[in-house]
Order: C-alpha cells, then structure tokens, then sequence
C-alpha cells in the first residue's frame, strides 16, 4: 500500500472565471469514494468564489519574497494565507523563464511560505536541452540543494513537483517509466537532508498530465500525484484525473 496519499493540484495559470470556479467546485464536490488529497490554485482573485467543501483545499501560485512593504502589484503570503490559501507554487519553470527567477528568490519565496504556514510546492525541471545533454540529474540537485542545503528542516514541510520545460504545455508527457526514474532520482538526492523526510515527501509530476496518462504515472512507485495545467481548466476530465490518483 502506498505510504504517502497523493496530491493532485490544479495550476489555472492566467486563466478561468467564477464560472470556472463553480464548475470545478461542483464536479470535485459530487465525488465519493477513495479520494487524493486535491488543491485548485486558481487566480487570486478568485479564493473567495470557491465554497469550502472538504474535497479541496485552495492554493497560489506565487507570492512575494518580501513580506511587507513598497512593492507595488505583489502579494504577500500571509495575504495569501488570510485569503484562505494553506499552499502555494514556487519557482514553477514559468516563473524561471519568463520572469528570470532565480534560486535565490526561490529560497527567499519558500521561506517566505513556511513564515506564514503555508506549504510550499517547490517546481524543479529541466529544459530539452540539458536533458539531451545527460544534464537532468545535475539541474534538479543544483535546484534542490539551493533550497534544502542550508535549511534542510524545510524538506518535512515541503512538496516537490517535477515538471520537465520540455512537456509543459507542449502535449509531450514523460513516459512513467522516465518519470519514477527522475523521482526515484529526487528521493534519494534529498536523503542526504532527512532519510525520514525524504522519504514522507509528496512528489509531483507535472507536464501534458490528462484523463488519458494520469493512471499510468500515478501507479509509479515514486510519483505521489501531479500538478495539472491545462486539463484542470475542464471540471470533468480534472475530476476523472483525481479519481485515477485512488487516495488512500
């Protein structure tokens, strides 16, 4: 029996509506059964248009890596935390590519998180090209340790998500068999800060994840759930996606 009860989580991204919101909030809501635990992270505006309801939880996608001050357009965690978030993304490949995040603000961003309660989804990949130059191992230990080193006590408060540059939102997914190789590969790297940790973390996979391939990756021995881009934009396949996750 799996140990550790996966996590599904819906990344919006810049998209959906109130209307979104209900629908999602109405299809997770009729579920029964054997359920993974399961988090919308919608556009912060919209935290407030999800009715609470016990099949979900309610995350961000970002915050700031200050906690207060002139920074105009940003937003803090414990604003997120009061606006009813309990997790939030960070570092997802993004927010590394297109804004130029760093490490450093990584850090800063999953410090910030655990300041305020909330539990960090730290987002760690690699682009086509390190992968094709055997580069993989290499990029996701440097992300890592560039969280975990000088604070390993964070790893127990922790979740990871796996998301290669080269399947997000391109329709090209990991096969299963790739995908519990890089997650086994985590697990073991992030021995060195806690066996016990490690081995307790929830890891994430995340790119191209549908209705179709959920069940497959999920019955890897290492991936604990996935954070899902496009498909948790339709209220029904991202219900049928958190039912083939079969929580324990």
């Amino acid at each position: 029996m799996r140990q550790r009860k996966p996590l599904v989580v819906a990344n919006w991204k810049m998209n959906g509506d109130q209307c979104l919101a209900h629908q999602v909030s109405d299809s997770l809501a009729a579920l029964s059964g054997s359920l993974p635990d399961i988090l919308i992270c919608p556009p912060v505006i919209f935290l407030p248009n999800f009715p609470k309801h016990p099949h979900y939880s309610l995350g961000a996608q970002n915050l700031s890596e200050q906690a207060a001050g002139a920074f105009t357009g940003e937003i803090s965690a414990v604003m997120l935390a009061q606006a009813g978030a309990s997790h939030v993304i960070v570092g997802h490949s993004e927010r590394r590519t297109l804004f130029g995040e760093t490490n450093q603000q990584v850090t800063k961003k999953v410090e910030q998180a655990l300041d305020a309660g909330l539990k960090p989804i730290l987002c760690i990949g690699e682009t086509a090209s390190q992968r094709s130059e055997e580069k993989t191992f290499q990029v996701l230990a440097e992300q890592l340790d560039a969280v975990y080193s000088a604070q390993p006590q964070w790893l127990e408060a922790s979740v990871v998500a796996y998301e290669p540059l080269w399947a997000i939102g391109t329709g090209n997914t990991a096969t299963p068999e790739q995908a519990q190789q890089v997650h086994a590969f985590i697990r073991q790297h992030l021995t060195q800060y806690s066996a016990d940790a490690a081995a307790a973390l929830r890891i994430l996979y995340g790119g191209s994840v549908n209705a179709g391939n959920s069940e497959a990756l999920f019955a890897q021995a290492d991936v604990d759930g996935a954070l899902i881009g496009g498909a948790s934009l339709n209220a029904a396949e991202f219900a049928a996606i958190c039912l083939s996750a079969k929580g324990e």
